[in-house]
């Protein structure tokens, strides 16, 4: 289940494929809805759902401590595609069976922090399952990251570490 890393041109991308028991139009609305990004996306996107909008993203209770980013593609149910500052992340959804396969790709510049941005979206997937679910999370933020940050840097190698955990991971 862990994701991996490859090269994409100059740049990095990390992948994570989930196969999730819901319905792509349920897996959909967890990813774009606000009441569902609440319990696993670590800010709050605030922009309108379209293509070509621009995004800000804040962590909540600081509208202060934000960054920008644009809703590059937003295709009901099956893609959705935004700039995360200087991140391109992409979500791709595909039926299977009952169900649905989720494909999360993330594209950045710097190889340093595969390993701790790879932690992060392994914890954040984990609580999108347990959204998903309708269950509430039964850890405190930030567990799963430190347990599987070790695996990913011994996975993706040192170079992927350079840059250290999220304040408050260590």
């Amino acid at each position: 289940m862990l994701g991996r890393l490859t090269e994409a041109g100059d740049r990095w991308q990390l992948e994570f494929t989930r196969r999730l028991p819901h319905p792509p139009e349920k897996v959909w609305r967890a990813l774009t809805e606000p009441e569902h990004l609440r319990a696993w996306f670590p800010q709050e996107i605030h922009g309108e759902r379209a293509a070509g909008a621009a995004l800000r993203f804040v962590f909540p209770g600081d509208e202060d401590d934000g960054f920008e980013g644009e809703m590059l593609t937003y295709d009901p149910p099956t893609l959705l595609e935004m700039r995360w500052g200087g991140d391109h992340l992409r979500f791709e959804l595909r039926p299977d069976g009952d169900g649905t396969v989720l494909v999360l790709r993330d594209t950045f510049d710097d190889k340093g922090k595969a390993a701790r941005d790879a932690a992060g979206w392994h914890e954040c997937l984990d609580l999108l399952e347990l959204d998903l679910a309708g269950e509430d999370r039964a850890w405190e933020l930030g567990t799963v990251w430190r347990k599987v940050h070790p695996e990913y840097v011994d996975a993706l190698g040192p170079d992927a570490a350079t840059i250290g955990p999220p304040e408050g991971f260590s």
